[in-house]
């Protein structure tokens, strides 16, 4: 369901939102545009708040576009006898897949290689039946089928490129995934909708204090340079790993501490490894998942303690070196660096604990306080950002004052989604009446929904947007165009790695795709020959670095080949003293 103004964020949009940003008074501001802060806005708005949302970078520039784009309940937490997350990990899934999301998320099969005989298969075989009792006993299971025993002749059927003796049977069973720099995309479009007023590009350099309380931030314009001040009732924030920066800005000792964990992963072609489902494969740390993904396979991840630039972690050789030892083990064609058509990191905001180790840190995320006026939101996991927005705008709501209704986000359906089956199923007609191959109508439902009626329409006007994009032929001319006009996207960075995942889905990281993609929006942006120039020089230097950083023995040295190319469009420093 859409609320009753426009989702568009285009330039004009954007420009709009800072004016109103410097002239009115909220009742709550969103200090970062990943999927936290993008369900708070949401939250917020959905309860009949007045909301503005600011984010320093690119909206999902940084865990949200980089995690392993899956909607989970998180088998392996049952271990852990975390039954509480589990539980409410996989009625969020249900919702997800049933109510929220249905044109972006959906079910995966993953198979679960067993290596010894006898109780491994009890074990295991355990855990999933009660996940699969969990997610039945609330309703959470539509569209997701119940587990099943393999022998190895069966599993082999289903996964030819396992390696026969690397395993002796298997388990079967169901997850869901996402794009989850979309996902973030339709989340922050909805809030819009709902008269959310959101920047990208925008810093909180400070925030706006009278007397103990909070009143506000003071907000950059990166792109221009301007500063102004945003007032609000309440400040809340949801900027992940960099929480403890914002903290930083308050002065005094924060409440809240977030350890950075750094988890990469790579993506090699479909035709490496010939199977019908996902694999999940247990490691001396944790698991490793090899998850399918359109043309291609994404297996990840690592996870180790990252100490150094959070806005651009770095993979090293490293690795990459041991994603590819520990998938290897259970193929009988082995994959090699070769075979990688991309890398891509992320850093999971885990809340500090006793344990050093970072993946025995807390998942579950914590709500604070600090001061008057400012909520902070921090930990968690993607699947279970709405519950984390819900507490979030709940702490808000405590406190201003009035009536605010409780949160009905359990029933809000995203941008896109309202009738989308019903659109799915005239996907033939569609095709018909475009001109377009059922093939792209079919990708163009999953990524927009019931919008591609807005694609569908720019190309009716502009015919030569309806060709694929020369480099990146899985994406059509338009949706370039459109990721400038209605999907906030601000450079060419943004459109090639997460409006698009073209930076990591192509051999040659989008570098042959740039060219086009930037004619292509330079009118939109009022690019200048030489802006737009400045663009593509700017991608072709940030893909080299990637590339040298991941040819490194360590994180160090990653760290230093990744920062030698600047962002942009920098953010400030962190600052040395507490801001007014």
């Amino acid at each position: 369901m859409i609320g009753l103004g426009s989702s568009r964020l285009g330039p004009q949009e954007r420009e709009a939102a800072l004016e109103r940003m410097a002239t009115e008074e909220f009742d709550v501001v969103v200090v970062g545009g990943g999927i936290t802060g993008a369900g708070v806005a949401l939250d917020a708005a959905t309860r009949g708040l007045k909301v503005a949302l600011v984010e320093a970078r690119d909206f999902a520039s940084g865990t949200s576009s980089r995690s392993s784009k899956l909607i989970h309940g998180g088998l392996r937490y049952l271990e852990q006898y975390n039954f509480d997350l589990v539980r409410e990990a996989l009625t969020e899934r249900g919702l997800l897949l049933q109510v929220i999301a249905p044109h972006l998320v959906r079910p995966v099969p993953f198979l679960f290689p067993l290596t010894h005989r006898g109780w491994e298969r009890f074990y295991i075989g355990a855990g999933v039946a009660l996940y699969d009792t969990l997610s039945f006993s609330m309703r959470a299971s539509r569209g997701v089928p119940p587990h099943r025993h393999l022998t190895r002749r069966q599993a082999l059927k289903v996964a030819p490129s396992l390696k026969r003796t690397s395993f002796t049977g298997a388990i079967q069973y169901w997850d869901a995934q996402v794009d989850d720099a979309r996902y973030v995309m339709m989340v922050l479009r909805t809030a819009a909708s709902f008269g959310t007023q959101i920047a990208s590009r925008t810093e909180c350099v400070g925030f706006l204090r009278e007397g103990e309380r909070v009143t506000g931030v003071r907000v950059r314009d990166l792109e221009d340079g301007r500063e102004l001040e945003v007032r609000a009732r309440q400040v809340v924030n949801a900027t992940g790993v960099w929480t403890d920066d914002i903290q930083h800005l308050v002065g005094g000792r924060g409440r809240i501490h977030v350890r950075a964990s750094k988890g990469i992963h790579l993506v090699v072609p479909r035709d490496r490894i010939h199977s019908a489902s996902g694999v999940i494969l247990r490691t001396e740390k944790s698991v490793l998942f090899v998850i399918p993904w359109g043309r291609h396979w994404i297996i990840g991840t690592t996870d180790t303690t990252w100490t150094f630039d959070k806005a651009h972690p770095a993979a090293s050789k490293a690795d990459i070196d041991y994603l590819l030892d520990h998938v290897n083990a259970f193929l009988n064609v082995p994959l090699t660096p070769d075979d990688v058509e991309g890398v891509y990191a992320g850093l999971r905001p885990l809340l500090s604990g006793e344990s050093e180790e970072t993946s025995k840190l807390s998942r579950e995320h914590v709500v604070a306080h600090p001061v008057p006026g400012l909520v902070m939101i921090a930990g968690g996991k993607y699947t279970t950002y709405r519950v984390m927005a819900k507490d979030a705008v709940d702490a808000v709501v405590h406190g201003l004052d009035g009536r605010v209704a409780p949160s009905c986000t359990d029933r809000i359906t995203l941008a896109g989604g309202t009738g989308y089956q019903a659109l799915w199923n005239s996907r033939y007609r569609l095709a018909a009446s475009s001109g377009l191959h059922v093939a792209r109508i079919e990708h163009l439902l999953r990524r927009y929904g019931t919008l591609i009626e807005d694609l569908l329409g720019l190309i009716a006007e502009r015919p030569d947007l309806a060709g694929p994009l020369a480099g990146a032929d899985d994406y059509l001319r338009a949706e370039v165009v459109y990721a400038a006009t209605h999907e906030g996207a601000r450079h060419l960075n943004d459109i090639l790695s997460r409006r698009t995942r073209i930076s990591f889905e192509t051999w040659d990281r989008g570098l042959s795709a740039a060219e086009e993609a930037a004619t292509l929006v330079a009118p939109v942006f009022g690019w200048s020959q030489e802006e737009t120039k400045r663009e593509l020089e700017h991608y072709a230097q940030r893909v080299e670095a990637e590339r040298a950083s991941q040819t490194s023995e360590n994180d160090q040295e990653a760290d230093a080949l990744r920062r030698g190319v600047p962002d942009l469009v920098p953010t400030s420093p962190p600052a040395d003293e507490p801001v007014r």
